[in-house]
């Protein structure tokens, strides 16, 4: 018989990938940047020196400039966005988050043949109501199932207004996408959505070029990386991406995707919104 394993952070009984108590990652502490094993007090990693709990660095094919160094304007948002979520415009940050979660809340369909954002049917236990604070029991879930239920519980956090069960639930979904590893075109999208709602542009960025590296015109990509570079301030950047959406708009939405009918919130307007920041430069 397994022992079972007991949460590091509030010393309950746990089992699965994540303490169904509290949330916390379960499985022990790994390097972002090279994977190596971490102690539980380690500050840094004994095989690469990178500090532990540091985001991993994009990785950038070919040679060029590095992409990992934004320009001046990015650094000001990032580091506006880092005061506000710090608690000092919370109201507001709560509401711009909001927004942003309602738009994919609403876009999000409940039928996916290969893995339903909201997975129909109880699986371990059935899913929370938004803002309860409560996580959604992924232990029995496939990974890729765990990954949209947890991706949905951070955006219905956002859009009910609960920043923290938003932000506590973050780090869970992008680790559960990154252990779903490899990703379709809409799970990349999710993950992409995350890391850009995290703040992490250039991951987000990089995660958006990875759609558009097997499918050049997919709409999710196309748009996930145009609000990337803009937020980056990449406006040149956006630009050529929305001018990209107008041109292949039509020939895409006659395609029929699953996933632009699940985001049918993005895709219906996706036209018009490239028009629309076209129209304004």
């Amino acid at each position: 018989m397994t022992t079972p394993s007991v949460c590091p952070s509030c010393k309950k009984a746990a089992s699965g990938n994540f303490c169904q108590e509290c949330g916390t990652q379960l499985g022990g502490r790994f390097c972002n940047q090279c994977g190596g094993a971490l102690g539980t007090d380690a500050r840094f990693c004994n095989q690469c020196g990178a500090q532990a709990g540091a985001a991993a660095k994009p990785k950038v094919k070919g040679g060029g400039a590095s992409r990992t160094s934004p320009p001046p304007m990015a650094t000001d948002r990032r580091s506006a966005a880092a005061e506000v979520v710090g608690g000092q415009n919370l109201p507001w940050w709560i509401a711009g988050v909001a927004l942003f979660g309602l738009i994919i809340v609403v876009g999000t369909q409940m039928v996916r043949p290969e893995g339903p954002s909201v997975p129909t049917g109880t699986v371990g236990a059935p899913a929370t109501t938004a803002g309860t604070g409560a996580p959604p029991d992924i232990s029995s879930m496939t990974p890729i199932e765990a990954a949209d239920r947890l991706f949905n519980r951070v955006m219905q956090s956002a859009s009910a207004g609960d920043s923290a069960g938003a932000q506590g639930f973050m780090p869970m979904a992008i680790a559960a996408y990154e252990r779903a590893q490899p990703l379709n075109a809409d799970g990349l999208f999710h993950l992409s959505l995350l890391q850009r709602t995290a703040l992490d542009l250039e991951g987000s960025l990089l995660t958006a070029q990875r759609i558009l590296e097997e499918d050049p015109n997919h709409l999710l990509g196309l748009s996930a990386a145009a609000e990337a570079a803009v937020e980056l301030g990449r406006l040149d950047e956006a630009a050529a991406i929305y001018q990209q959406i107008v041109g292949v708009y039509d020939a895409e939405m006659d395609r029929g995707l699953s996933e632009y009918l699940d985001h049918a919130g993005i895709t219906d307007n996706l036209k018009v919104d490239a028009e629309a920041f076209l129209a304004g430069r």
